[in-house]
C-alpha cells in the first residue's frame, strides 16, 4: 500500500493548511489550520472533516498562525486522541495564539447575539477558549532536526523556516517515501528571523506559494514606513495599523524604536499594541533568544516602543487620547478582534491613516481597504472610508516568488513531484510554472479535497 496526500486545506487557497498522510491505515495530519478570507471558505470551517478526528493518529504543525493551528480545538473536540508535534517556539505560541482565538469567537458571537445581525439564531462560535484550552493539552514539543516517531514506523524531522518564531518545515520518511513540507517560508533577509534552512532531499515536496506571482520591493520596511507615519505626525491624526499579533506587530515595533530612534519620527508620539496576545508574544522573543536576529537589549526596546494594551477599559480609553498616535492591533487582515472597532472608530477621518501591513487575503476586510473600498463592513454596520490607506510591501514574511525558487534549487536532487500549496490560484499557478519552465520538475496545484498518491 502507498502513500497518500489528502489536501484538506491550503489547496487553492492562502488559508485553512491541512495535508493528511495516509499509509498502510495510519493518518498523519500536517498543519491544522483554520479557513479565513471568503465566506465560502469560512463555511468550510463548519463542515466536518471527511475522515473521523479519532482516525487521526497524529498532527505535526509547521507553526502557530491560526490558518495553521486554529483547527486543533475543533479537531480534539470532535474525538482527536493524539498528539500534536511542534518546536518549542510553536508550542509556546499556540499556547497565547488558540486561547484568545476561543474567546474572540465567543466575543463576537455574544456580540452579534447582542446587535441581532446574525442570521443565526443564536449566534454560536466555533470553538470557545476552555475547547482551545483543551486543545493544548495535546501539543508536544520536538526541538528542530531531532528525528522523533509520531506514528508507529514514520520518521520526522522539523527544520527551521524563517517566518515567525518556531517555524518549521516537515520532512516525513514513511513507506520508503521522503515528503517536505514547506511551510509557510521566511525571507532571508527577514529583520527578525533568521533565513530558512536549506531543504533536504525529498521525493515529494509541498511548497507554499503566497507571494509566488511577485517579488518584494527593493527599498525595506525602515524606507517605506517612516514617511508615512511621519506624514501622518505631521497633520494630527491617528494610524490604525490592523497587525498579526505573532511576527509583524514585532516587526513593526522594532521599526518603530529604530525609527525614533533615528529621528525619523517624533520620540513622544504615543504608539499602542493594543492586544494581549501580541503584548505576550512580544515578551516570548526574551525566552527564546537565539532563535531569532534581535539581542536581549533589542527585545527590551520592542518591548518598551509602545504602550501595552491589555485590559478592554484600556483600548476604549485609547479613542480618549487628543493628537497624533499609532494603534497596532490585530487581526492583520481585520477579520475580528479589537481592530475592528479601532477601524469603525477612525476610518471616518481623512487626517486619519490605515496601515496595512502586509498579504491580505481575498474576501477579507484588510483586501477590501487594500483594494479602496469605499464603504466598510464593520460588526453589520457600513462605515465610510475617508482615511487614508497606506499598504506597505516591504513588511511580508514571506519568502517571495524568487526567494521560494531559490529554497527550492537548494534541494540536493530533484524531487518526483512538487505540490504548490498555500496561495491563491494566481499566485500558486505563476509558481508552478516557474517550477516547470526553470527547474524542469514535474509540478501541480492540488484541488481541495484531493487525493494524490506521493
Amino acid at each position: 500500500m502507498g502513500v497518500n496526500i489528502r489536501f484538506l486545506g491550503g489547496a487553492g487557497t492562502v488559508t485553512g493548511s491541512k495535508y493528511l498522510v495516509e499509509h498502510e491505515g495510519q493518518r498523519l495530519l500536517v498543519d491544522c489550520g483554520l479557513f479565513q478570507g471568503y465566506k465560502q471558505l469560512r463555511l468550510r470551517n463548519r463542515d466536518p472533516l471527511p475522515v473521523v478526528p479519532a482516525q487521526i493518529g497524529a498532527v505535526v504543525l509547521t507553526h502557530a498562525h491560526i490558518d495553521h493551528s486554529g483547527y486543533l480545538p475543533l479537531l480534539v473536540r470532535e474525538g482527536f486522541k493524539g498528539k500534536a508535534w511542534c518546536t518549542p517556539g510553536t508550542r509556546d505560541l499556540c499556547r497565547i495564539l488558540l486561547p484568545d482565538s476561543g474567546h474572540l469567537q465567543e466575543e463576537e458571537a455574544a456580540y452579534a447575539n447582542r446587535k441581532g445581525f446574525s442570521k443565526h439564531q443564536p449566534a454560536l462560535p466555533l470553538y470557545n477558549e476552555d475547547d482551545a484550552r483543551e486543545s493544548l493539552k495535546h501539543l508536544h514539543a520536538v526541538p528542530p532536526h531531532e528525528v522523533f516517531e509520531p506514528l508507529r514506523g514514520w520518521r520526522v524531522r522539523l527544520s527551521g523556516a524563517g517566518h515567525i518564531l518556531g517555524a518549521a518545515s516537515v520532512l516525513i520518511e514513511v513507506g520508503g517515501k521522503r515528503l517536505l513540507f514547506s511551510g509557510d517560508l521566511g525571507r532571508p533577509d527577514d529583520a527578525l528571523m533568521p533565513a530558512p534552512d536549506a531543504p533536504p532531499e525529498a521525493d515529494v515536496v509541498v511548497c507554499e506559494s503566497t507571494y509566488g506571482d511577485r517579488s518584494h520591493p527593493q527599498e525595506d520596511l525602515l524606507a517605506e514606513l517612516g514617511p508615512a507615519l511621519a506624514r501622518l505626525a505631521a497633520r494630527g491624526g491617528t494610524a490604525v495599523v490592523p497587525v498579526f499579533a505573532v511576527g509583524r506587530a514585532q516587526s513593526l515595533l522594532h521599526a518603530i524604536a529604530q525609527l525614533k530612534a533615528r529621528g525619523e519620527l517624533p520620540k513622544a508620539l504615543p504608539v499602542y499594541l493594543d492586544s494581549p496576545m501580541a503584548v505576550h508574544t512580544t515578551e516570548l522573543y526574551e525566552h527564546h533568544l537565539g532563535e531569532h536576529r534581535l539581542s536581549a537589549a533589542q527585545c527590551r526596546d520592542m518591548e518598551r516602543a509602545a504602550h501595552l494594551v491589555t485590559s478592554v477599559e484600556q483600548s476604549k480609553a485609547i479613542a480618549m487620547q487628543r493628537g497624533p498616535k499609532l494603534i497596532l492591533a490585530a487581526s492583520g487582515m481585520a477579520t475580528g478582534g479589537r481592530v475592528l472597532h479601532h477601524l469603525s472608530q477612525h476610518l471616518g477621518d481623512h487626517r486619519n491613516m490605515v496601515v496595512l501591513t502586509g498579504y491580505q487575503a481575498p474576501g477579507t476586510r484588510g483586501a477590501r481597504l487594500a483594494q479602496g473600498t469605499e464603504t466598510l463592513r464593520i460588526f453589520g454596520q457600513d462605515w465610510p472610508v475617508r482615511a487614508e490607506v497606506v499598504q506597505l510591501a516591504s513588511a511580508s514574511a514571506h519568502a517571495d516568488a524568487g526567494q521560494l525558487m531559490a529554497w527550492l534549487r537548494q534541494l540536493p536532487r530533484a524531487p518526483h513531484r512538487v505540490f504548490v500549496t498555500h496561495g491563491d490560484m494566481e499566485a500558486a499557478d505563476a509558481l508552478r510554472l516557474r517550477i516547470e519552465h526553470e527547474l524542469g520538475w514535474r509540478a501541480l496545484v492540488p484541488e481541495h479535497n484531493s487525493t494524490w498518491m506521493a
